[in-house]
This record gives C-alpha cells, sequence and structure tokens, in this order.
C-alpha cells in the first residue's frame, strides 16, 4: 500500500470510531428520552387521579352544603 492510501486508511479508521461513539451517544439519548416519557406520562396520570379526586371531594362538600341549607331553613336559621 502506498502512503496515501495509509493515510486514507487511518482517516477512514478515525472516521468510522468517531461515528461510533456518536452512535453510542445517539442510543444513549434515545434511552434517557425514554425514561424522561415515561415518567412524564406517570406524573399526567398522577394528576388525572388528583383532579379526579379533587372533584369527588367537590360533590362531598356540595351535598353537606345542600344538607346544611335544608336542615336551616327547616329550623328557620337561614339569614
Amino acid at each position: 500500500m502506498s502512503a496515501t492510501e495509509n493515510l486514507m486508511l487511518e482517516h477512514l479508521k478515525r472516521f468510522q470510531a468517531g461515528q461510533d461513539r456518536i452512535e453510542r451517544k445517539l442510543e444513549d439519548l434515545t434511552r434517557r428520552v425514554g425514561n424522561l416519557e415515561t415518567g412524564q406520562a406517570a406524573i399526567i396520570q398522577h394528576l388525572g387521579g388528583l383532579a379526579a379526586a379533587d372533584a369527588q371531594q367537590q360533590l362531598s362538600i356540595d351535598g353537606l352544603n345542600a344538607r346544611l341549607e335544608r336542615i336551616e331553613r327547616r329550623l328557620e336559621l337561614a339569614g
């Protein structure tokens, strides 16, 4: 092999090594983004559960308020 061919081969090996590092880094970043998306989905699901619990509590409070108003009317305490 000539010196030019050896130099070209050496450059190609360096490019390949650099490309391999980039591919490994991309795989790592892809995995990390997937983990973030999974965590985000869990947070959204948790927030949905909190919203449902809040709605249930509000329904209970509304029911208690209605009962209290009826009691006040019966006892003629409304004023």
